[in-house]
């Protein structure tokens, strides 16, 4: 059962619908063909949270349909679109996120109520330890930090910091500071948890600078 619900997460974060188990050997041929376009990246961290639905320790919380319902509860339409970046759009990134990037792959979620946008999200996958985490950053309109939900976490759950901690995301922006033992309080025993999500919060900024602000 719970390797059914890893499966269907990772290709709802794909976009291309339910895997069973019977399409596994599929799927790691068709992760094959990705490396060969050079977006190895996320596909690892895909292919990890597969290997890790094997641990007592692994939790998914939410699927990405039920984190965009909750994301964005009075849109009319969420809509999707992928995004594979060019060198300077990563050099730019980089820079902006004070981190390198594990993809060029990024998809962009759209909240929509008519014709007015009400708010962007883009899912983070990346590894803590030696297993991966996916949670989902959601920003309004001005790209400023709505909420940031995790939708997988596979390292044990005592690494995975509580609600009160990642509360402290709200209302950043791409210029706060966004450093843990800054302006982000640390937690002992979690260090790289909080690493880990704070680096990917400043991704999500930067995408929103590059991609919807400055956008091609």
């Amino acid at each position: 059962m719970k390797m059914n619900v890893i499966f269907n997460f990772i290709q709802e974060i794909c976009g291309t619908g339910s895997v069973t188990p019977k399409a596994q050997r599929s799927e790691v041929r068709g992760a094959a063909r990705w490396v060969r376009l050079g977006l190895t990246g996320s596909l690892v961290l895909l292919v990890m949270l597969v290997v890790a639905a094997g641990s007592a320790d692994a939790k998914v919380f939410y699927s990405r349909s039920e984190a965009l319902e909750l994301a964005f509860p009075k849109a009319d339409r969420v809509e999707d679109h992928t995004y594979i970046l060019s060198d300077a759009q990563v050099a730019r990134i980089e820079i902006l996120a004070r981190s390198t990037l594990p993809t060029r792959l990024v998809k962009l979620y759209t909240g929509w109520k008519g014709d007015r946008v009400i708010g962007y999200a883009f899912i983070d996958s990346h590894t803590v330890r030696t297993l991966p985490e996916a949670f989902l950053v959601v920003l309004s309109p001005e790209g400023v930090v709505r909420t940031l939900r995790v939708l997988a976490f596979h390292e044990p759950i005592d690494y995975l910091p509580n609600t009160r901690w990642y509360a402290q995301f709200d209302h950043k922006a791409l210029g706060a500071p966004l450093r843990v033992g800054g302006d982000i309080h640390g937690i002992v025993g979690a260090t790289l948890s909080t690493r880990a999500t704070t680096r990917g919060v400043r991704r999500a900024l930067a995408f929103y600078e590059v991609l919807v602000e400055n956008g091609p």
